[in-house]
């Protein structure tokens, strides 16, 4: 490939701009357009999480990209879950049995704007805010933009475009309206949707509660969770429905039923929270869904990358760090393949898309599981067995979340077919009571690992895997 080839990419974001960062170390020349402000410049408040779990996936992007320290500085390790009953009480489940395995929360605008700085760098690389895309034609390979200030349109044309502009792509709805090729498109919203709250420092800049963990509220049906930041705060986010239940978005619209049902169900959360009537007030309620769509790519012009191809719910953290990996995946394409664009974009797509379509079905799992599995005692047994199995097994054995979260190695859809056999294999065995607790864990082990590939065996006969 010709690396002076003009690199069209259409979205400043998280994704955007670490591929900007390495296209540009590629020696490609690319031109970044954002329809947002600059972030570094300005306080953008769009009711997007303002951070996010950061883990293995998401950090060997990074590591490519050679900037893992600078990251790192932006980290807060968490360590596991802390788990609030209704009354306050609190259970801490770690999200491994091996010590060194943890997730971290991180500021979104921190690490996008340390992003945008690395990109800026590079001379072959050109950032441009507030430029909205209007629509784009793939078979010219050229983008309208609008600039928000003049309100001027003009056309932007490249050799190739890549879209990171997120759920809500312009160049996917292009490919959708076009209709000059086959284009399958999903968009499948939950009922519940997510307001961002907060817990702040103590005068003193301290935390008010454990620093080193995602708190977790979780009732059934609906849930809190709390993120810790840098500057000693929490961010605190309510997954709710939004018509459904006794409490529900549509009818908490004063502030005495607020504390009302704040008080009946997050009590412990509400002391640290003399805030939370001006937060659930002034803070927009979003939506939360999953787009997957078909083919990300047309011919080799342009192609959809991130959640511009696949975006999913936040309840296995994995969003950012799924398209972290996509760059990684798509730079090791670019290596073995030097000859044309469509077959990188065929092998990519070909390859990455059963893995990005496993994690969008973890990411609804793991939302159930949060809001209520957790406190349900045959799910906690299996927990605590799995802890103690990855503790004296470390190299034999991992649970579903360590798979997906810690084995950055193996892809999505691995992980998803051999974390739920094992989940099936526990729980039908502890269900039936063929699994004696007191058993010597190498005994379990056996065991665990015999039914699971039984099970994996029944998913290949009836073609699951």
């Amino acid at each position: 490939m010709n690396k002076q080839q003009n690199i069209l990419i259409i979205g400043a974001g998280l994704c955007g701009s670490l591929l900007a960062l390495r296209m540009g170390q590629r020696g490609y020349k690319v031109s970044v357009y954002e329809k947002r402000p600059d972030l570094r410049q300005v306080n953008l408040d769009s009711g997007r999480s303002i951070n996010l779990a950061f883990s293995d996936r998401g950090n060997k992007a990074i590591k490519l990209v050679g900037i893992e320290d600078k990251v790192k500085a932006l980290c807060i390790p968490m360590n596991g879950r802390m788990l609030h009953d209704i009354e306050g009480n609190t259970v801490f489940a770690p999200y491994s049995g091996r010590e060194h395995e943890h997730i971290n929360s991180i500021s979104r605008g921190a690490l996008n704007a340390l992003l945008l700085d690395e990109a800026e760098k590079h001379q072959n690389v050109s950032i441009y805010f507030n430029k909205k895309c209007k629509s784009v034609n793939f078979e010219k390979t050229t983008a309208l933009f609008q600039d928000y200030e003049t309100k001027n349109e003009f056309i932007e044309d490249a050799d190739v475009i890549i879209a990171t502009d997120g759920a809500g792509s312009i160049m996917r709805q292009s490919y959708y309206l076009g209709k000059k090729f086959l284009f399958s498109f999903s968009q499948d919203y939950l009922t519940h949707g997510y307001k961002e709250l907060s817990i702040f420092p103590t005068e003193n800049g301290d935390y008010k509660t454990y620093k080193n963990a995602l708190h977790i509220w979780g009732r059934d049906s609906f849930m809190l969770i709390a993120l810790p930041n840098l500057d000693g705060s929490f961010t605190v986010t309510l997954f709710l429905s939004y018509d459904d239940g006794a409490y529900n978005f549509n009818n908490l619209t004063t502030k005495e039923r607020v504390i009302e049902f704040f008080r009946k169900y997050f009590k412990d959360a509400l002391e640290l929270m003399p805030n939370v009537v001006d937060d659930f007030f002034k803070n927009p309620t979003s939506p939360l869904g999953t787009v997957k769509c078909s083919p990300w790519h047309y011919k080799g012009n342009t192609l959809l990358m991130g959640d511009a191809a696949h975006a999913i719910v936040p309840f296995y953290g994995q969003g950012m760090n799924a398209s972290f990996e996509d760059v990684v995946e798509f730079d090791k394409v670019l290596d073995t393949y030097k000859g044309d664009w469509e077959t990188v974009f065929k092998t990519y797509e070909a390859s990455r898309k059963k893995d990005t379509d496993a994690i969008a079905d973890l990411a609804i799992d793991n939302f159930h599981e949060m809001k209520g599995h957790v406190n349900n005692a045959i799910f906690r047994e299996k927990r605590n067995l799995e802890m103690a199995l990855e503790k004296q097994f470390p190299n034999d054995y991992s649970s579903k979340y360590s798979l997906v979260t810690f084995n950055e190695a193996i892809g999505y859809q691995e992980a998803m077919l051999r974390g739920r056999a094992q989940d099936k294999a526990i729980l039908n065995m502890l269900n039936d009571g063929t699994l004696n607790l007191k058993d010597d864990l190498k005994i379990i082990l056996e065991k665990v690992k015999k039914e699971t590939e039984a099970i994996l065996e029944d998913d290949r006969i009836a073609g699951l895997k």
